[in-house]
């Protein structure tokens, strides 16, 4: 009876694991994006007092206040979003980064930041984007993102920058610098990676290229089966 207990525990945990690091990860982010829409939540209820005392008692609840913050914080960036693709929107965006761009330091962060997300959207040249490299050491390989292909003055070889991610959390990493000629092409989307990689390993493919330009067993076996078709069979012991 023990054991049983025991087992149908460890079963319990095991399935709640999941739906609780869902629901952590869901909480974190729209609490954040709810402190982002409290200033206007506060304005707004400021500004209908006057008119409507109940309406503003009711906007001062934590509940409502932070439904109602998350709500105007999506509903802006999907309007930022809007802008943006828009004529007027990308010239004020222009402005925007000029006037960072006149802050020192933050003029860094942000141009940086920007670049990174920019190369992540982009297919860089006829270098995959999602990669196998060797890291730590050699032996072991770990995903990567290649954000940028650069040239070595002295011999002229192709060396890549990539991007290794972290586990669970993959806003945190290591830059490392690679030749070209020792990446292993994936052909992975970056949803599939980003998903195997804060999965921990748990959501991927069934079968990847680990070891590049080896052939699978099933067509060394194939190619050999045409060898021992094409040529002749001898009987006997050879002269």
């Amino acid at each position: 009876m023990t054991a049983r207990i025991r087992n149908y525990f460890l079963a319990g945990v095991l399935t709640v694991i999941p739906i609780w690091i869902t629901w952590v990860v869901f909480r974190f982010v729209a609490q954040r994006l709810s402190d982002v829409g409290q200033p206007w939540v506060a304005t707004v209820a400021g500004l209908v007092r006057p008119y409507a005392p109940w309406l503003a008692d009711l906007m001062a609840t934590p509940t409502f206040a932070n439904v109602l913050g998350l709500l105007l914080t999506v509903f802006g960036l999907v309007l930022l979003g809007w802008a943006s693709s828009r004529v007027v929107g990308r010239r004020i965006m222009e402005g925007v980064d000029g006037l960072i761009g006149r802050i020192p330091f933050v003029e860094k962060i942000y141009g940086a930041t920007k670049a990174l997300l920019g190369a992540l959207q982009q297919q860089p040249g006829d270098v995959q984007r999602v990669v196998l490299i060797a890291f730590p050491h050699q032996g072991m390989k770990t995903v990567g993102f290649v954000t940028r292909v650069v040239t070595d003055r002295s011999t002229g070889q192709r060396i890549a920058a990539v991007y290794v991610p972290t586990t669970p959390n993959p806003t945190s990493g290591y830059l490392e610098l690679v030749p070209v000629d020792d990446l292993t092409a994936t052909d992975w989307t970056m949803d599939q990676a980003m998903s195997f990689v804060i999965s921990g390993g748990t959501v991927a493919p069934e079968q990847i290229d680990y070891h590049e330009g080896v052939e699978p067993p099933e067509e060394i076996d194939a190619g050999r089966a045409r060898t021992d078709a094409a040529t002749p069979g001898e009987s006997g012991p050879r002269r």
